[in-house]
């Protein structure tokens, strides 16, 4: 005899279901019926937990948007450098979006459909990495330890290459660069990135010769 699973299991699965199509080809793009179809239950039952296809929508979404990345660890480390706390936390974010791709490409649907979630994308997964960088730039600017930028402007171009390369890995997987991992296009991008804000005379001293 199959063992029913209870309104909440029943409840959990149909949202797994509805990730998988949804991040796939977005809300227009996804029919009630293709859904239950996929979870192997009747229409009266998904209406039983969702009322409508928008609201299993938007359980979806804040599901998605309300994951937090953790940086703690990376960030409370001791004596470690901002180039070192930067890869940490970059590593983590990106591992994260590269184990879970759908949420990628939710985030994508919801700002192309102009959902209200689409902000709490960004709040939750994007606005505390970014507020990290803009405010450390800051910090390392008022201590002449990097050349003057505007640190909010460059925290901004900082997380929108690492998105760029998310994009590419998790929606374009047979581009040009599929033959390198992401972890490399990061590693170089985060050394670029510390490059370009550090001191002249720091670059000038590393590019004598002995």
């Amino acid at each position: 005899m199959v063992k029913r699973l209870s309104a909440e299991d029943r409840r959990a699965t149909i949202i797994k279901v509805a990730k998988r199509l949804f991040a796939r080809s977005g809300f227009h793009g996804v029919s009630i019926d293709e859904i239950v179809k996929e979870v192997g239950v009747s229409p009266a039952i998904l209406y039983r937990h969702f009322e409508s296809k928008e609201v299993l929508y938007q359980a979806v979404l804040q599901e998605f948007s309300a994951t937090r990345e953790s940086y703690v660890e990376t960030v409370i480390a001791d004596d470690i450098s901002f180039e070192q706390v930067l890869r940490g936390m970059t590593r983590v974010f990106v591992t994260s979006i590269m184990n879970h791709p759908d949420m990628l490409k939710m985030e994508m649907h919801s700002q192309l459909e102009g959902s209200e979630a689409s902000q709490a994308f960004f709040l939750n997964r994007w606005k505390s990495f970014t507020d990290y960088i803009e405010f450390n730039l800051t910090e390392l600017q008022s201590q002449g330890k990097i050349k003057k930028i505007n640190a909010q402007a460059t925290a901004l171009m900082y997380q929108g290459i690492i998105r760029e390369v998310l994009l590419l890995k998790c929606m374009q997987p047979t581009d040009r660069f599929s033959d390198t991992p992401v972890e490399t296009l990061v590693d170089e991008i985060i050394t670029l990135f510390i490059k370009i804000i550090e001191p002249q005379n720091a670059s000038s001293r590393q590019a004598k010769p002995d």
